[in-house]
């Protein structure tokens, strides 16, 4: 499976064009989230202040909740059975701000207590279905010349989060895997790392 690098997932961000997509491109890039978890995302689960516990929530700084739910109108249904809790950046809760201001421009947008609703094509203010994800990553593939699919942020999370030597039992619940076995798809080598790998062996050799 391929993965996206950071440098990568924020050519993605950089052109798009709607507070909404910017939204969806930093999230998946910033929490690893699957793409039906994050379509799948409630109002209520977005703790994005540095203080949550006027929501009842204990855990502290800006975090997102991840829920299955079996009842999503859009289909959208975590894979994991077990809620997980993700930490996000302030960057990402500026740019769900963001989001909202142009939201709150579309009336029909209400009423909908799912995060990502369809602002630009009817049905107007309902919940954000996985084609239309699709469709969006396809024309930012487009756009910057890369191949881009959700999931691919999701691989470029969990490789950027070992290389930068997180615990593998950290990065595990990140992701919201039982079993650590299940990290193995989603490490990825680098030609660089490949190059060190060689040149240290290599050096090894010549001292």
């Amino acid at each position: 499976m391929e993965y996206l690098t950071p440098e990568e997932a924020d050519q993605l961000f950089q052109i798009a064009t709607h507070a909404r997509d910017r939204f969806l491109v930093a999230l998946l890039a910033c929490t690893g989230e699957r793409i039906s978890e994050a379509l799948g995302l409630r109002r209520q689960d977005m703790h994005l202040l540095s203080d949550s516990r006027m929501l009842g929530c204990r855990v502290e700084g800006p975090h997102v909740h991840v829920r299955r739910r079996a009842n999503n109108a859009n289909g959208a249904l975590a894979r994991s059975q077990f809620a997980r809790v993700i930490p996000v950046t302030e960057d990402v809760a500026g740019l769900y701000a963001d989001y909202q201001l142009e939201r709150d421009e579309v009336p029909e947008a209400a009423d909908c207590d799912m995060v990502f609703v369809n602002l630009f094509h009817a049905p107007l203010g309902q919940p954000m279905r996985y084609g239309t994800a699709k469709r969006l990553f396809d024309r930012l593939a487009k756009r910057t010349q890369l191949t881009a699919r959700p999931h691919m942020l999701r691989h470029g999370a969990a490789t950027a989060w070992v290389r930068a030597g997180v615990d593998e039992d950290v990065v595990q619940d990140l992701m919201g895997h039982i079993s650590r076995s299940s990290l193995t798809p989603y490490l990825h080598a680098s030609e660089a790392d490949k190059r060190a790998a060689v040149e240290l062996v290599a050096a090894g050799r010549r001292s």
